[in-house]
């Protein structure tokens, strides 16, 4: 249950953070695809950096510093491929762009950016480091029932989406 609520959990907090960036930048609330408020590659992209990290450190057997400049090349990448990955799928399906980086410094394409990568590599060092500590309780001790709930109300809103937006 712990990688599901995991999942679950910061797919919520991906979609607030997504939607009060797209406040401040478009002056709309609106994340992803979905109707209700998630965004999961959020989820599963700290879902991912929570596996890596705990194979790495667990592995490794060096210093702290240089574990965690590893664990940050790796996350950066592993991240990056998921961004492009959930890009192509989302054109490929929905017939929609929800970010474009080719005017950007160092992209490769619309759905890689060097800054962005590296966002996504600092971003998740303090995940790791600050956030994952602080949040670890709280998903450890989030109900069966709440999780059975938010998943069949996730899956829904994934069902419908398909159904919905994939004939557009």
């Amino acid at each position: 249950m712990y990688y599901l609520n995991t999942f679950l959990i910061y797919s919520i907090l991906g979609f607030l953070l997504e939607t009060i960036r797209s406040f401040f930048v478009n002056s709309k609330f609106t994340s992803g695809i979905m109707y209700g408020p998630w965004t999961p590659i959020y989820g599963l992209g700290i879902v991912l950096v929570i596996l890596i990290s705990n194979y790495l450190f667990s592995h490794l057997h060096l210093s702290r510093w240089v574990e965690t400049l590893i664990t940050f090349i790796i996350i950066t990448l592993v991240l990056t491929l998921l961004e492009w990955i959930g890009g192509v799928l989302i054109e490929k399906i929905f017939h929609v762009v929800f970010w474009d980086y080719s005017k950007e410094a160092f992209s490769i394409g619309k759905y890689i950016s060097l800054s962005k990568s590296l966002i996504w590599g600092v971003g998740s060092i303090i995940f790791i480091y600050v956030l994952k500590p602080l949040l670890e309780g709280v998903i450890k001790r989030v109900p069966v029932p709440v999780t059975v709930i938010l998943t069949l109300l996730m899956l829904s809103d994934l069902i419908l989406t398909f159904v919905n937006k994939s004939k557009i």
